[in-house]
């Protein structure tokens, strides 16, 4: 299930996927390689590395840039991935049968991960407007 909100509305776009079955610490590993860098950047490091988890985070990546272009008509070139963060959803619990009916339990955990890209481009025509009115209309 993935979900997609935004922070400042006119420059940062979010995607948030929920309950992937993986842990927390083994997205984290490929999240911080990612974090900071432009969108083009991140979808070569994510093509290359050789872990499990980067195919949803490789997933949430794109559907985070087609949000962005789609909605909100930024340019893939200029995105950069200004907040990836982690966090530990529910843990699956189960009961394995063993020798002797007993039951040997198994925990499947689960995180979310949010992505927010950031158009450069529009950020600086946004703070630009500011200073714009800052130094002309506000001037008394």
């Amino acid at each position: 299930m993935i979900k997609k909100r935004r922070t400042n509305r006119y420059t940062e776009v979010y995607a948030i996927a929920q309950y992937i079955s993986m842990s927390a610490h083994k997205a984290r590993r490929v999240i911080d390689q990612i974090r900071g860098r432009s969108y083009a950047e991140t979808l070569i490091i994510l093509e290359l590395m050789p872990y499990r988890a980067c195919y949803p985070i490789l997933k949430l990546v794109y559907s985070a840039a087609a949000n962005a272009n789609h909605n909100m008509r930024f340019n893939e070139a200029s995105l950069i991935i200004s907040k990836a963060e982690v966090n530990e959803g529910n843990t699956v619990k189960k009961l394995k049968p063993r020798a002797r009916g007993r039951g040997y339990p198994i925990k499947r955990p689960t995180c979310h991960i949010t992505i927010v890209l950031k158009d450069l481009d529009v950020e600086e025509e946004y703070l630009d407007s500011f200073a714009f009115e800052d130094k002309y209309i506000h001037k008394k």
